[in-house]
């Protein structure tokens, strides 16, 4: 009975297919995967990281959706449109900080104008970017007093 179950089971596996996160993790995919790997942010971006030869202006496209895996993007995909990623990564503060501390060729002053929005990126920003206008982030900053007084202790 046992035999007879695995041989139904493994046909139904070989029926079934193999899903495009499964080739993802065990290093299957090919270029004729990257249509379906174009349709979600994270799947084109890691099938830029990870496929040969992989389009990737194609896969950035669509990375781009998200500012998350714009930015991975810029800072991993090498050939990667940092312009493009940046715009599309400094729709979130988050990002917008990440992306000027960690991508080089970064426009400190884009990415500062939307993580400066916040007092906490403010701070985050004067304190971990080089090149920060500080008296900007000092501005953002003072619109909390917890910020404000971290800023005048720790930056001066």
């Amino acid at each position: 009975m046992g035999e007879k179950m695995m041989k139904l089971l493994e046909k139904s596996a070989e029926e079934m297919g193999q899903t495009f996160r499964y080739r993802l993790r065990n290093g299957l995919l090919t270029i004729a995967d990257e249509e379906e790997a174009c349709k979600k942010p994270r799947w084109a971006y890691y099938f830029a990281k990870n496929v040969k030869g992989a389009d990737i202006r194609k896969c950035e496209e669509r990375a781009c959706k998200d500012p998350w895996w714009a930015y991975l993007f810029a800072r991993k995909i090498e050939g990667a449109n940092i312009e493009k990623c940046e715009e599309a990564a400094c729709k979130d503060l988050w990002r917008a900080y990440w992306f000027a501390k960690n991508v080089k060729g970064a426009d400190i002053r884009k990415c500062e104008e939307v993580a400066c929005k916040e007092p906490v990126w403010a701070y985050c920003f004067a304190m971990n970017i080089k090149g920060a206008d500080i008296e900007r982030c000092r501005k953002r900053a003072a619109l909390d007093e917890y910020w404000a007084q971290r800023f005048t202790r720790d930056i001066g």
